[in-house]
Parts: C-alpha cells; sequence; structure tokens
C-alpha cells in the first residue's frame, strides 16, 4: 500500500511539472504543446486530486475544437519558441482552413475521440462540495462532444458503414503501427515534394527508438496533402493515399458513445440519439472488421479494400465495446495470453502488453508502435477486460504496468523483454494514468471488502 501511494506521488509531482497553466503538456522537451487525447487521459488521472484543473484541461483543449466538429490532434502553445517542435503552426498552416479556429494555432487532423469518456470519468471523480460546478460544466462541454462525434459520422465515413477513416497514421494515436504497413508503404513521397527540414524528435531521444527516416517523409508528405487541400474534409478523403478504417479508433469512438447517452442523462438532453450510435457502431464493428478467420479485428484499408491481417494491438480496442459477443471476447483473451503477447519465460523478464506480435520477424520491442509497451493501451485493454469481467487478466496487466513504472520511471513506452524506459522521461499521460489504476484499482477493494474501515483511507 505505501509503495502505490509512493507511486501516486511520484506521479501527481510528473504532472505539476508539466502543467502550463492552462493544459499539462505531455512532457517537458519533445513535446510542448497540448496534444488532444493526452489531455483527455492527463484529465481523468487528474481529476482524483484536482478536479477543478481537470476540467480545465478539457474546456482548454475545447477552445481549439474547429467549426466543423473536428477536435485537432495539437493545439499550439503561441508562448513555445518557434522551434520547440516540428512540424509546428507554420507547417500546418491550418489558418487556410475557413473552419480553423482564429488565433488558436492547431493541427489540421484530430485523434481519437476518448474525451466524452475522459469528461464522464473527470465529473464522476468530482468530490461532492464540487458536484454542482463539475454538472454545470459538464453540460456545458456536452455540445461540443455532440460536435466531435457528429463530425466523425458527417465528415469520415465515406462507405456510410457507421465507421469513421482515417487520413493519417497521426490521427491513430499510434503512428508508425504495423498495422498500416501494407498501405502506407505503398505510399512514394515525389523528388523535391518536401522542403529540407530537421527533425526534432530525434534530438531528444533515440532515433533508434522513433520512426524511420523514410516514414517521416510519408508523414510529412500525406501533411502536405492535406494542407494543400485546405483541410477540406470531402477533398482529403477523396484524394488521400492513406485512408483506414482503425478498430481501436473506432471502438474508442463506440465507447465514448456510451459515455455521451450516460451524460445526455445527466445534463437533462436526450440520450436516443447515442443510443442509435451505439448500436450503428456496434454492427459496423462486426460486420466490417471482425474476420473470424483470422480471429481478430483488422485495419480496413480504403483505398484498397482490403483488410490487413497485422497482429497488432488495435485488434483488441473493441473489447471496449461492453456488447461485445462472449465468443469474440474469448477469442481476443485467448490472443493476449498466447505467446505472441504474453509468452511464458522460465525466470525471464517479460511485460505486458506489447503492442505488436512479439513472434513477428519484423517485431521491434524498442521502436515506438512497432513492439514497445505504453501506458495508454495497456489501460485502455484494462478497462475492456474489466467490463467483461475478465478480472484476473486485467489485473495482470495493472500489475505489469505497475512494475514497469517502478523499474524506469514514467516513460513515454517500455521494451516489453527488459523493462528499459524509452522515449520521453516524466511522461504525462503515464503518470495520470497509473494513477487512475492505484486509485481505481483500490476503490474497487474498498467496494468490495466487508471490513471496517476508520480514518479517510482512500479519500479524494
Amino acid at each position: 500500500m505505501r509503495a502505490s501511494r509512493d507511486l501516486v506521488d511520484t506521479a501527481r509531482g510528473v504532472l505539476e511539472g508539466n502543467w502550463m497553466g492552462r493544459y499539462t503538456r505531455p512532457s517537458q522537451s519533445l513535446y510542448p504543446h497540448q496534444w488532444s487525447w493526452d489531455s483527455a487521459f492527463i484529465a481523468i488521472g487528474r481529476s482524483w486530486y484536482d478536479a477543478a484543473r481537470a476540467r480545465q484541461e478539457l474546456e482548454t483543449l475545447f477552445e481549439a475544437q474547429w467549426a466543423t466538429g473536428m477536435v485537432p490532434s495539437i493545439a499550439f502553445d503561441p508562448a513555445a519558441p518557434p522551434d520547440a517542435y516540428f512540424p509546428g503552426p507554420d507547417v500546418w498552416q491550418a489558418q487556410r482552413a475557413p473552419a480553423a479556429p482564429r488565433g488558436r494555432p492547431t493541427s489540421g487532423i484530430t485523434q481519437p475521440p476518448i474525451h466524452a469518456r475522459a469528461a464522464l470519468e473527470v465529473h464522476r471523480h468530482a468530490p461532492p462540495d464540487q458536484h454542482a460546478a463539475s454538472l454545470d460544466w459538464l453540460a456545458r462541454l456536452y455540445p461540443r462532444l455532440v460536435a466531435q462525434h457528429q463530425y466523425l459520422s458527417r465528415a469520415r465515413d465515406p462507405r456510410g458503414t457507421g465507421l469513421a477513416a482515417i487520413v493519417h497514421p497521426w490521427e491513430s494515436g499510434l503512428d508508425d503501427s504495423p498495422a498500416w504497413d501494407r498501405d502506407f508503404d505503398r505510399i512514394v513521397v515525389p523528388p523535391g515534394v518536401l522542403p529540407p527540414y530537421r527533425r526534432r524528435d530525434v534530438g531528444h531521444v533515440a532515433a533508434a527508438d522513433r520512426p524511420t527516416d523514410a516514414d517521416y517523409a510519408r508523414f510529412l508528405y500525406l501533411l502536405t496533402l492535406e494542407r494543400d487541400a485546405d483541410y477540406d474534409d470531402a477533398r482529403v478523403v477523396a484524394a488521400s493515399p492513406f485512408l483506414i478504417v482503425d478498430p481501436l479508433f473506432n471502438a474508442i469512438w463506440l465507447w465514448s458513445e456510451h459515455a455521451l447517452a450516460e451524460i445526455a442523462g445527466l445534463v437533462g438532453a436526450d440520450p436516443a440519439p447515442h443510443r442509435a450510435a451505439i448500436r450503428r457502431l456496434h454492427e459496423a464493428l462486426l460486420g466490417e472488421l471482425w474476420r473470424s478467420e483470422r480471429r481478430r479485428f483488422c485495419a480496413w484499408d480504403l483505398r484498397r479494400d482490403q483488410r490487413e491481417p497485422e497482429d497488432t494491438i488495435v485488434s483488441f480496442g473493441p473489447l471496449l465495446d461492453p456488447d461485445l459477443p462472449e465468443s469474440i471476447v474469448s477469442v481476443l483473451c485467448r490472443e493476449l495470453e498466447s505467446p505472441s503477447f504474453h509468452p511464458r519465460r522460465d525466470g525471464g523478464l517479460h511485460y505486458l502488453v506489447p503492442t505488436y506480435d512479439e513472434r513477428a520477424a519484423d517485431f521491434d520491442p524498442d521502436r515506438y508502435w512497432r513492439g514497445p509497451v505504453w501506458l495508454n493501451t495497456n489501460w485502455l485493454l484494462w478497462h475492456g477486460l474489466r467490463q467483461h469481467g475478465r478480472v484476473a487478466l486485467a489485473e495482470e496487466i495493472v500489475a505489469s504496468t505497475l512494475e514497469l513504472v517502478r523499474r524506469s520511471g514514467f516513460r513515454e513506452y517500455f521494451d516489453p523483454l527488459d523493462g528499459s524506459g524509452h522515449g520521453s522521461d516524466r511522461f504525462s499521460w503515464s503518470a495520470a494514468l497509473c494513477i487512475d489504476m492505484v486509485l481505481a484499482g483500490r476503490q474497487a477493494h474498498e467496494r468490495t471488502d466487508p471490513r471496517p474501515r476508520t480514518g479517510r483511507a482512500g479519500a479524494r
């Protein structure tokens, strides 16, 4: 118990060190601005002990929401040095889009819509004396959350299936995952189309931990195509060489739609539209992305109309669907416990959950999303497994996660083979989600433990 308290205290110190006055930067070096789903994760962790700042975190992000309803992946801090991050606002030029917010530089793409779920969790953690203020905040944020989801339905569903397509790997949050290699590797960057540039990321962390130069050039090429289309969704979706339906992105959307239905009930709105959206997303995930012959959910490349077979963490995302059939839950759990993701090494180290099949020829335990463990995907799996009653596996993931942090600190990601930390240090979402895992686990234990309690154990 003492070790867990120390871990939470250290995590709080990380978040306070990264607090910028109105939002929390992901890290002190590599990521100086506000990132979309980072802020959602951060708000959840922070809400256990500072509800006001947790609410402000999301408020600040949604000030950068576009008129279309899109929540951009990055809201740039004008106070940061111009060369603090690449590609910065001068590269994105989001102001070319009529829908972009005036006077608030942003990127021109989005990230997974985890925000409604985050808003609900923030409200649930509000102390009693802040309940009314939290409910008022939730009522103000609700229309913006609805607009975010409507944007995905309206602008990102070119096949009319009910599922959203991403137009850039950065939109997935899992930038260079092998889940989209077959499509991404086909993108040819024409000679001379990119001006000379210098990557900032490899100046802060080891180049071997980051996307390759060839992949980075493809990232930038897609950015230029979207920028040259003035970020017009119809033009981008029609022409982008990268158009992928990601199981994890859409499962997060579905999970957040469940949260929106609950929020609607809390603020006096009609939950019926959200329940209809839940049914559409659930049916589309099963109908379009589940492949029983491969025993997994597959990313769908709309350009080639192909389901990608790579065995990655995105396949487990639909565990977030509380209505997922038990037969499919069992298949996914067996894969999670297989040697691909959970090898049993006699006397050897191993940490859960790698983001790519460890038996794949190109598995890399250190390179970004091509093998390392990330706390946010572990956190999402933990939630998905718990809601399906797979408590033992969920708690095994938590135990492994906390051991990684104790071993290597609040790093951006971790080698699943030896537990070493990689990427940025004192990484905000690692700290925030560690807080949530520890305190939510403690709260669940206290609810089921019949022994009497004294004092303020577990108080927020």
